[in-house]
């Protein structure tokens, strides 16, 4: 497999809009390297034969029907609520005006 030049290094930096130094480019094309490397080999030991999966064993969802049960009224929901505004729970404002 080819090696990642430095060059190159610095192009994927630019097309991710990294600023890299020159010193953080030398160290980071070996790194890249290695990572690559490990790549391959892990995409060589599977054969043909071999079904992709995402998961070892056979699973299926299990859903279960949607059944409408009664609940709680809002007059219910907010009757222990400290604070309360139009049918709702009153919370501390957490952000400023800036958001």
């Amino acid at each position: 497999m080819p090696e990642l030049s430095r060059g190159e290094v610095r192009h994927l930096a630019d097309l991710a809009r990294i600023d890299l130094s020159d010193a953080e480019l030398d160290h980071l094309a070996p790194q890249l390297n290695v990572i690559l490397e490990s790549v391959a080999s892990i995409q060589g030991v599977a054969g043909d034969d071999v079904v992709p999966t995402s998961h070892p064993i056979p699973m299926t969802n299990v859903f279960r029907e949607d059944v409408v049960v009664p609940c709680l009224t809002p007059e219910q929901a907010l009757a222990a609520a400290p604070e309360r505004e139009d049918d709702k729970f009153a919370v501390p404002r957490i952000l400023g005006d800036e958001q």
